[in-house]
């Protein structure tokens, strides 16, 4: 029989406090997820009913919906309530279909990508 620590105890009290809320969701893979808490465990598992992805690109981001899905704890680097009063986005954000997004997402992963071939096709000229 293992022994539950004093911060355990505060995991689950601060993640009960969520429960039937909005939240965000910031993976380790820099996926953001938005959605209503239903069920948590130790492990900081999670479900969210309701789920999307925020994708943002620059000034464009789109909400590509996921329904109800499941985080593995491991995953999860930040949990926050999403305030339902406020405006979520600045004004200037620009709400695309999930086909631009997907091409800007390809186009500054390809600037990425050059960016990173130019850096090291200049590593050479570096004589220090």
């Amino acid at each position: 029989m293992s022994w539950a620590g004093p911060e355990d105890i505060y995991l689950s009290t601060s993640l009960a406090s969520y429960l039937d809320r909005k939240l965000l969701v910031l993976l380790r893979d820099g996926r953001k997820l938005m959605g209503t808490l239903r069920s948590f465990d130790q492990f900081a598992n999670a479900v969210l009913e309701g789920a999307c992805e925020r994708v943002i690109v620059g000034e464009q981001y789109c909400d590509i919906p996921l329904g109800l899905y499941v985080i593995r704890g491991e995953n999860v680097v930040l949990i926050g309530e999403l305030d339902t009063e406020r405006e979520e986005l600045p004004p200037h954000m620009i709400r695309v279909s999930e086909a631009e997004i997907k091409r800007a997402q390809k186009v500054e992963r390809e600037a990425s990508e050059l960016r990173g071939t130019m850096r090291k096709r200049m590593e050479f000229l570096d004589f220090d």
